[in-house]
């Protein structure tokens, strides 16, 4: 992913800057040098430590009025301004299919992998005008959730 965004941000003519953090004392860091280096916003790679450290990201992002992009919907509900990424449903219902197939005489071996095919797009508006940020009506109608 990271290579992905680095290559549309060059493509784009926008500097990026790679911030990364292990523990909750570097999240801090990460956001001071976001401030240092005048960021004009934030994309969150998934990964399960920054989701377990979703309400220390989200009060950061809001504290420092960081325009800030996260991987799941939680995200956006604990107040980040924006989410995209996989639906946790549609994921658990693969795995249940998946497991039925087993459970029924399947071999996991003859299961062909299969990848996320459902995603989902959540904007916080509230977020959005505590940012002073008019989101796109284009954008809300693309939206699985708004929340206002």
């Amino acid at each position: 992913m990271l290579r992905d965004v680095q290559e549309a941000a060059r493509a784009k003519g926008v500097q990026f800057h790679t911030l990364k953090a292990d523990n909750e004392s570097e999240i801090d860091i990460a956001f001071a040098t976001l401030v240092q280096q005048h960021a004009g916003a934030l994309i969150v790679g998934a990964d399960p430590f920054f989701y377990s450290q979703r309400e220390q990201l989200v009060a950061l992002a809001a504290r420092h009025a960081a325009p800030a992009i996260y991987f799941q919907r939680e995200f956006a509900a604990a107040g980040g301004l924006i989410s995209y990424g996989t639906s946790v449903t549609a994921v658990y219902r693969q795995l249940g299919i998946y497991a039925g197939k087993i459970l029924e005489g399947a071999k996991p071996a003859d299961l062909p992998v299969e990848q996320p095919t459902t995603f989902e797009l959540v904007i916080n508006l509230k977020t959005a005008k505590a940012l002073g940020l008019t989101i796109p009506q284009s954008i809300l109608a693309r939206a699985d959730e708004v929340i206002e």
